[in-house]
Formats: C-alpha cells, structure tokens, sequence
C-alpha cells in the first residue's frame, strides 16, 4: 500500500470544513448545553478528519479502512447530534438543511473511499 497524503485527500479536507461550520453553531447553544450537546457534537465532528489523518499513517489498506470506518461512524454520529439541536430548536431550518447536506456529502464520499480500498 502507497501512504496517502491525509492533506491531500479531499474527505479530510472536507472534514475540516465541517468542524469549523460546526465550531460556528455550537458556540449559538445555550450555556447550559456546554458540557453536553457542545462538548459531544464537537468531540464527534473533530473525530472525522482526525480519524482520517490518523488511518494514513498505517501499514496497509485494511488497517487504513478501519480509521475511515470509525470517520464515517463519527460522522453519522454528528448527524444524528445535529438532528438533536433541531430538537432542541437550538439550529434553524436553512442552517440544519445545509449543515445535513454537507454531513451526507462526507458520508458519501468516504463510504466510496471505503469501497476503493477493498
């Protein structure tokens, strides 16, 4: 297996996006979500890209593939956390749209990742 570059990989690139769409409407909650809803929707969407960087350092593709399982967990993770701040009426409308389009794309394009490997 030839080590990829994570700089290079555009789900990592992406996933960079997201943390910061991300970082942008958890600093809207409320206070008292900080610790809670903030803290795990922050923790899950980090995991994304980080999880991708990690999995490039690796051995060979089956090794690989595992970190980007965990990345596309982590991203159907966020989802359903950002489904929860619709909930919570803590995201409005458009905000969720876009930000559940843009998660959908990642998940998208990591699960073909996935499926080139094998």
């Amino acid at each position: 297996m030839a080590r990829h570059n994570f700089r290079n990989l555009k789900i990592w690139q992406e996933g960079l996006i997201l943390v910061e769409e991300s970082s942008k409407l958890t600093k809207t909650f409320p206070k008292d979500e900080r610790f809670d809803l903030t803290s795990q929707m922050n923790r899950s969407i980090i995991s994304i890209p980080s999880n991708i960087a990690e999995g490039t350092a690796k051995s060979s593709d089956k090794h690989f593939k595992v970190f980007l399982e965990n990345s596309l967990g982590s991203a159907f993770e966020w989802e359903t956390q950002l489904e929860i701040a619709k909930i919570k009426q803590y995201v409005n409308e458009s905000d969720y749209n876009l930000l559940k389009d843009r998660v959908n794309q990642i998940q998208r394009m990591i699960g073909s990742f996935i499926d080139r490997l094998n």
